[in-house]
């Protein structure tokens, strides 16, 4: 049947012909958007999403519809619109093919017959007592007939909320399979996106006749419901883009809600064999098989496919532009399957040699450690050429500020700083895990332990550092945790080799599996999201990426620091030369860490001496930019250039210079601006450093010592996986102690609750057993 179209209203009506095509419309606004890529190939990956020009949005019955089937669910449709009509403003061309109209039109029927019943019923009775009304099953041709222009007049209303023209296309079977119809059809919708229009494009339910099973044409999929259409559609226009949308979260490995249900990330053609397809949503007439269909042809026809969730109350609002931005939602159907595992399977695989792991003889994650070390040793000429490259290409890039360049270096005493700290670590390693914390005797016969376990699966993510890949490795093997690494791309080849050693070193006991390191396109958010599978996030880089993951992780625990702005306070009783060589060793042995000093407290007393005047031109000697603090520079005639922030984190050659009265206005400085990571104090006043450290709630408090000794391998701790400044769990810098959690173990001889109770015979007792030293369960 020929394509119908009815467009929005705005101005005086005029008439386009196209191809014997006749429209009406009354405006439409000048298109902002480029040509679309030369329709081929679909997309590969998610992450190649943001490129699609021209999308069409599947809208199911399941999320037009409300629960009942008798009506639109009105604050789901709005929400979508808003998502289209915001797509289309940036230039994108969006088509929508929606359901809707037959269970609108049910309501509006149903509304008539029971206004009906009552008029007749009390023009007969004569009074005002209604019998018991029945609704006649109502034919799904009449109720399409009845809503199809109430549901094109609320599009056309919620669309002009945002300037956004729309138009109606009706169409059937008939509009494709014949070519005259096809061209036109083809013809009108090109028109339409050329004026900036979105086209909303349905089944003519009112005349199309029942579907027929296996009607297919050879290669060309039928028309038998909206996913059918949608898919055609998307082909027939060279879409770029075909977003499903249905109750359900996407495609499973099989029927949803049933035990060990996976929800797939990723399908790929030749995948059906391996998913058991459910029943059909509440409303429509397709079901996930007949997405599945629709979505392989249309992949097949160039277009990419995402199946996902439209009527979660949660991420309604924003799954069509989270799709279009290449987040992980619904299920991506792609042609181009990658050579290794997808990161739920390398979880998976790490969670599995993980518990093998955790199983082994403390001597034995020892071997492995000890085995790391000596590779980082004897391997060194590979790993300074892998990282040689990785610098060239940063630098090239000048993408990169200075700061992470050298984050990003590696040399041969710092590997042989790493091997020695992991030699330690492999000895301290060897009383963790199933360490006894705590025994009782709850009761005759009734022992009960507590004792020390691996967290599970640790997620780190990590910028320009790739020394820290074989610590974060040394110290989950130590604590029996499996482990995911997702480095930067700037740092690809230093991982990738350190990555493979580590596992050499892994595959001595059978556990290469333990750590894997995820090199394929996710998204920092999309990995936060997997709070079914990981256990714990530990961040290592800028205070941004800290701060981005802390916002992206849904129920994931997050251990780590957003800032380092660390202090060194230079108190009225200083020492000259420990004043200087402590704040020149703070700043300038590594600025780019985040232990480095970035605020220099001084004692107002301490100004024009000779204590001051040494500081300032051993910062000038060693290059450091300074900025004055707001008080510091009112004593200035001509001052540095006053800071921006007083909670700036440099990470390079510059701090800012503060003046405060005493030390407890120090005190109160640091916690007003301080990032509660490691803060020092210079003096020779026993009683005032006292005070200074019980009064400064950081991580880490020093007196007369660099703040560069806030690591983990100067504690004695052998590595550490980053500094916290949390005030649970771990705080301070994170080593073995910190990545174990712990279990309750009892142990009885067939005891119950009842046995306690007033008519039992038995007594708690709650003694404390001592622990001896070295004691495991």
């Amino acid at each position: 049947m020929f394509a119908r179209l009815a467009l929005c209203s705005r101005l005086p009506s005029r008439n386009w012909q196209s191809n014997g095509c006749s429209v009406s419309f009354r405006a439409f606004s000048q298109a902002k958007f480029s040509l679309p890529r030369p329709h081929g190939k679909s997309f590969a990956h998610r992450s190649e999403l943001k490129q699609a020009k021209r999308i069409v949005v599947k809208l199911g019955s399941a999320v037009v519809t409300r629960g009942d089937e008798c009506g639109l669910a009105l604050g789901r449709l709005a929400s979508i619109v808003e998502q289209v009509a915001m797509l289309q403003n940036q230039g994108r061309e969006m088509m929508i093919v929606t359901s809707g109209a037959v269970a609108f039109g049910k309501q509006r029927l149903r509304h008539e017959i029971l206004l009906s019943q009552s008029v007749r019923q009390a023009l007969h009775s004569g009074q005002n007592q209604l019998k018991e009304m029945s609704i006649p099953v109502l034919e799904a041709r009449a109720c399409a007939a009845a809503g199809q222009s109430g549901l094109m007049a609320l599009y056309e209303a919620m669309f002009t909320q945002y300037s956004t023209c729309t138009a109606q296309i009706l169409v059937t079977n008939l509009d494709f399979h014949d070519e005259q119809k096809r061209r036109n059809l083809n013809s009108t919708l090109h028109e339409l996106l050329r004026m900036n229009i979105v086209p909303i494009i349905n089944t003519n339910d009112a005349v199309v006749p029942p579907p027929v099973p296996n009607s297919d044409l050879q290669g060309v999929i039928s028309i038998k419901d909206n996913d059918s259409l949608a898919a055609r559609l998307a082909v027939e226009m060279k879409a770029d883009l075909l977003i499903a949308l249905s109750d359900v979260e996407g495609l499973y490995d099989s029927p949803p809600g049933t035990d060990d249900a996976k929800l797939i990330d990723i399908f790929y053609p030749g995948d059906q064999q391996s998913i058991t397809y459910g029943t059909k949503s509440r409303v429509g007439i397709g079901g996930m098989e007949a997405k599945v269909k629709a979505a392989l042809w249309a992949l097949q026809g160039g277009t990419s496919v995402v199946i996902a969730n439209g009527t979660h109350p949660k991420v309604t609002g924003h799954v069509i532009t989270d799709i279009v931005e290449g987040k992980k939602v619904g299920t991506f159907f792609s042609e181009v399957k990658p050579a290794g595992p997808t990161v739920e399977q390398q979880t998976e695989m790490a969670r599995h040699a993980g518990r093998s792991l955790a199983s082994l003889h403390p001597e034995q994650r020892g071997e492995i450690i000890c085995c790391l070390a000596e590779l980082l040793t004897e391997k060194k000429d590979e790993i300074l050429s892998a990282n040689k490259k990785d610098l060239e290409i940063a630098t090239a890039s000048g993408r990169f500020s200075h700061a992470l360049i050298n984050r990003l270096a590696l040399s041969t005493s710092k590997l042989n700083s790493l091997a020695i700290g992991l030699r330690q670590l492999s000895v301290s390693s060897r009383d963790s895990v199933g360490r006894v914390l705590r025994r009782t005797r709850v009761a005759n016969n009734l022992e009960l332990e507590q004792i020390t376990v691996p967290i599970g699966v640790l997620l780190v993510i990590f910028e320009s550092r790739p020394d820290c890949l074989p610590q974060v490795s040394a110290l989950a093997i130590a604590s029996g945790n499996a482990l995911l690494l997702k480095g930067g791309k700037e740092a690809a080849n230093t991982n990738k080799i350190l990555h493979q050693l580590t596992q050499e070193a892994l595959s001595i006991h059978g556990v290469a599996d333990a750590i894997q390191l995820v090199s394929t396109r996710e998204e920092v958010e999309d990995l936060c999201r997997l709070d079914k599978m990981i256990d714990l996030i530990i961040p290592r880089g800028s205070s941004q990426l800290v701060r981005e993951i802390q916002r992206a992780a849904k129920g994931i625990p997050v251990l780590g620091h957003s800032e380092g702005v660390c202090h060194v306070y230079i108190d009225s009783d200083a020492s000259i030369d420990k004043a200087i060589d402590i704040v020149r060793d703070s700043k300038c042995d590594y600025p780019a860490a985040c232990n480095a000093m970035e605020t220099l407290l001084i004692h107002r007393d301490l100004l024009r001496t000779p204590i001051f005047d040494q500081i300032i031109d051993m910062l000038r000697t060693e290059h450091v930019k300074i900025h004055a603090g707001p008080r510091f520079a009112s004593y200035l005639t001509f001052s540095p250039s006053e800071v921006k922030s007083l909670r700036t984190e440099y990470g390079d050659l510059e701090c800012c210079i503060e003046v405060v009265d005493s030390m407890q206005d120090a005190v109160d400085h640091i916690h007003k601006y301080g990032s509660s990571h490691t803060d020092v104090i210079v003096t020779e006043n026993e009683e005032t450093a006292e005070q200074f450290l019980q009064q400064v709630d950081s991580a880490c408090v020093f007196w007369n010592s660099s703040s560069r000794f806030a690591d983990g391998y100067r504690f004695g701790l052998g590595a550490e996986v980053g500094i916290s400044t949390a005030r649970i769990h771990a705080r301070g810098p994170v080593g073995l102690e910190g990545l174990l959690t712990t279990k309750w173990v009892l142990r009885g001889e067939g005891h119950t609750v009842a046995d306690f109770s007033e008519q039992g015979s038995m007594t708690y007792l709650h003694e404390n057993i001592p622990v001896p030293q070295g004691n495991f369960s």
